[in-house]
């Protein structure tokens, strides 16, 4: 006992409870709280998935077929992940109204909630691009200079300079990304939807992403003013080219009009 009571007394007494005591705690956490934090999880997945299967026999099936191995009225989606059902199907191109050149952007008729559903049991069909989350996709504070001259290498050809889309063969075309959701526009870079070409991070890192959706919102921004007066729709020569032929070469041949029947009076006179 009285040995028992010298070591009570002894100054490391109490950090040796305390370190005891945190050990214990931490210890029963570990054990029990994740494990029961995984448990719901899994379950949450597992009844998405389960939705998500529901709704894709209804609205997906019978063109992708009815485990995503494809048709010959669709691709198969093995592998296609969560993003691409999130881009195709949050901006109404999917599901397809009719067989065409590409599918059209139109209004969408499935909710946020239903979407996440799909998306999580065709990824559940083999890994793809995850749907990114705000962090990776939000421009704030990214370079838009940089963003601009990423865009005009990469994405100008199809999509103009400033996103205002443009004509490619075969009935095709690259859309507008005037007031695009920033998500959908990391998610097609991601994805490469339709005629795109894909970017995955090890192509174009994140960073880069962000400044080119920076400079895309930029540039079609609501308060965006041209300095250099009307825009002509931004389409570049091809649009001020037809202008300055219509109305300039008009103008002239006005002018000329004008001078010679001016010409032809004096004459008579």
């Amino acid at each position: 006992m009285k040995k028992l009571s010298v070591r009570r007394r002894h100054p490391l007494a109490a950090v040796v409870v305390l370190l005891l005591a945190l050990a214990a705690t931490g210890g029963l956490y570990a054990a029990f709280a994740p494990a029961d934090k995984a448990q719901a999880e899994e379950s949450a997945q597992s009844l998405a998935i389960d939705e998500g299967k529901k709704i894709y026999a209804v609205g997906c099936a019978s063109c992708h077929g009815t485990g995503g191995q494809g048709t010959s009225d669709g691709p198969q989606l093995v592998g296609v992940g969560a993003a691409a059902v999130d881009f195709q199907v949050g901006t109404g191109r999917m599901p397809l109204q009719q067989q065409g050149a590409q599918a059209p952007k139109k209004k969408v008729i499935y909710s946020q909630a239903e979407i996440d559903q799909l998306a999580a049991y065709v990824s559940s069909l083999g890994a793809g691009p995850s749907v990114p989350t705000k962090d990776q996709y939000d421009p704030q504070g990214a370079n838009i200079a940089k963003g601009g001259e990423l865009f005009r290498t990469n994405c100008a050809q199809c999509h103009n300079f400033t996103g205002e889309g443009g004509a490619l063969t075969h009935g095709k075309s690259a859309p507008s990304l005037e007031g695009v959701d920033p998500k959908h526009i990391y998610e097609a870079m991601q994805t490469g939807p339709q005629n795109m070409p894909s970017f995955p991070d090890t192509t174009m890192p994140e960073k880069q992403k962000k400044q080119i959706i920076a400079y895309v919102k930029e540039v079609n921004g609501d308060n965006t003013a041209s300095p250099g007066g009307l825009s002509l729709g931004g389409l570049g020569p091809v649009s001020e080219g037809l202008f300055a032929w219509i109305f300039g070469l008009g103008a002239m041949i006005a002018v000329a009009t004008w001078v010679a029947v001016r010409t032809a009076k004096a004459k008579k006179s």
